[in-house]
């Protein structure tokens, strides 16, 4: 059995899907298996996957269309590896991205987690640099030269004030991953969640900035995009932020929970939306965006 699982769930674009496998295949280091979990229903994948023909490459399609949360958490239950990526059906790796990894993991054996270095693209694979990830590195992300392994409420704090990782590019420890999976309740704010539950029980991440090997495609929002500026992801962020802060009360991370109650990098985002649901006159949208980006949560004592 591989040593190491990509977990691929997909559904849109078959051309970027193919660019996304290509890159997987494309690895130094062999010793790996790609599973293709295809919620979709386009007619001509499983021929493109057959005419492959490599053995460490899965693929399975979805009786039925099980949605972003449930695709995940069945990449989780079919994982087997002692490490695991669940990566976008639109990313690219570098080709060293599982040698890089696998270095890391051999400095610090037995780590939850590794986020790696990333290169933001936009849809046309060009390198992005839009406001959404200037404000993660530079007003969220820790300062990281090199290699630095961080955990607890220190990295709880840190995520819950504004969510810095690149969740598709994370390696997480097989068997920490399949004992948390993700929460059924999240449709939009899973990835997060899911880090914060690895932290609650215990795991530590190693973050490395000193090699890009994974590249994260951004794609621009629709104006047309009704869920973007209709504030529907923001009422489930203020569900999660709740529930989060009284957790971290009780664990004693008071300045985590301080953080998902003020949840700043979640406001930044309601209010870079507002005015495109003014030009749409999405009148709910603009009471949940305004609602969200001008209120924090209060303590309950």
């Amino acid at each position: 059995m591989a040593t190491f699982d990509f977990m691929l769930p997909y559904y849109g674009d078959v051309q970027l899907m193919q660019d996304a496998v290509r890159s997987v295949l494309a690895q130094t280091d062999p010793d790996f298996r790609l599973v293709v979990i295809d919620d979709g229903k386009e007619p001509d994948v499983p021929g493109w996957f057959e005419s492959l023909g490599d053995r460490r490459v899965t693929y399975l399609r979805n009786e039925q269309n099980l949605g972003i949360t449930r695709n995940f958490q069945k990449c989780v239950y079919l994982s087997e590896a002692d490490h695991v990526v669940i990566m976008g059906c639109d990313d690219l790796l570098h080709p060293h991205y599982l040698e890089t990894v696998r270095g890391i993991l051999a400095e610090h054996p037995g780590i939850g987690m590794v986020q790696p270095g990333v290169e933001v693209i936009d849809g046309e694979g060009r390198p992005a640099h839009g406001l959404a990830d200037q404000a993660k590195r530079r007003l969220y992300a820790p300062q990281v030269d090199g290699r630095r392994v961080m955990g607890g409420e220190e990295l709880a704090t840190s995520v819950l004030r504004g969510n810095w990782l690149y969740f598709p590019s994370i390696c997480w420890r097989g068997d920490a991953l399949r004992k948390i999976n993700f929460r059924d309740e999240y449709s939009v704010i899973q990835d997060l969640a899911l880090v914060v539950d690895l932290l609650e029980a215990g795991e530590d991440m190693v973050v490395d900035e000193s090699t890009t090997v994974f590249r994260y495609r951004r794609h621009a929002v629709s104006e047309s995009s009704l869920q973007a500026f209709s504030g529907t992801r923001f009422t489930e962020a203020e569900r999660y932020f709740s529930a989060v802060a009284a957790r971290m009360d009780a664990r004693g991370w008071h300045k985590a929970a301080k953080a998902a109650r003020f949840r700043s990098a979640s406001r930044l985002h309601a209010i870079t939306m507002l005015p495109g649901a003014l030009r749409r006159g999405n009148r709910e949208g603009l009471r949940t965006l305004a609602r969200h980006a001008f209120t924090a949560g209060q303590r309950a004592d």
